[in-house]
């Protein structure tokens, strides 16, 4: 009986074993399908004093079976990097589907890092190792870099538009509280009026797509069969006289 008893004992130990080492191996696999291409893009960068992770393109490609997208540009001093397409979840594409063009992630020399969305550049304004406050004939208060550093204003676009103190302000605001920033105007961001103008290839794909899904299925139908007969018309060739 005892016999019986302790050999059932090592068999329910055995058991308990198993089903810890497995649920170790389902949370480690689990946390590493949770890492999103800006945390590795992150981790990648992370020695690096300072650099900004953009978001600068996304798609979805399929309908049944559709895979999310994504594009990154990112930032390191002077020298950018482009990414091709990364695949990402449908959760954190939905997630991030209002920032295009946006900085999803920023760190700064002194080691701060910032992820909430904001417009590119804006974690720079305000440090006088960068440049300085200066005020235009109409008495407004602008951000000037320093003759080093204009090429960030070329970078990040900010001659078209450049950063007002007032601007600086939300931003930081905003920053604090944990809220995106879409600009004074909400020219950043996927529905931005600046985006639209630095990110022309999305809005060419939405269009494009949305111009074939309110097609009716008999437009697409002659459509198919016009290309067909092209094609038969151009390996018929001519008959010799």
């Amino acid at each position: 009986m005892n016999k019986h008893l302790n050999n059932k004992q090592g068999l329910t130990k055995k058991i308990i074993g198993i089903c810890i080492i497995l649920c170790v191996m389902f949370s480690t696999a689990s946390c590493g399908k949770s890492s999103s291409p800006v945390q590795k893009l992150a981790q990648r960068f992370g020695n690096v004093p300072e650099y900004t992770i953009i978001l600068e393109d996304m798609n979805i490609q399929g309908s049944m079976f559709a895979q999310y997208q994504h594009k990154y540009k990112v930032v390191v001093g002077e020298k950018v990097y482009y990414t091709g397409w990364e695949k990402v979840s449908e959760s954190f594409y939905r997630e991030n589907e209002n920032y295009l063009g946006m900085a999803l992630l920023a760190k700064t020399e002194d080691g701060f890092v910032t992820q909430t969305p904001f417009p590119p550049g804006y974690q720079y304004v305000g440090n006088s190792r960068y440049g300085e406050w200066q005020t235009n004939s109409s008495g407004t208060s602008f951000w000037a870099f320093y003759g080093q550093y204009m090429f960030m204003s070329s970078m990040f676009n900010m001659f078209s538009s450049p950063v007002y103190r007032t601007n600086y302000n939300s931003y930081t605001q905003h920053r604090d509280s944990g809220r995106p920033y879409y600009g004074s105007a909400n020219q950043y961001g996927t529905n931005g009026t600046m985006t639209k103008k630095t990110n022309a290839n999305f809005y060419q794909r939405k269009m494009a797509k949305q111009k074939s899904k309110n097609m009716s299925f008999g437009d697409k139908v002659k459509q198919r069969i016009k290309r067909s007969q092209n094609t038969y018309h151009s390996r018929g060739g001519g008959f010799g006289k």
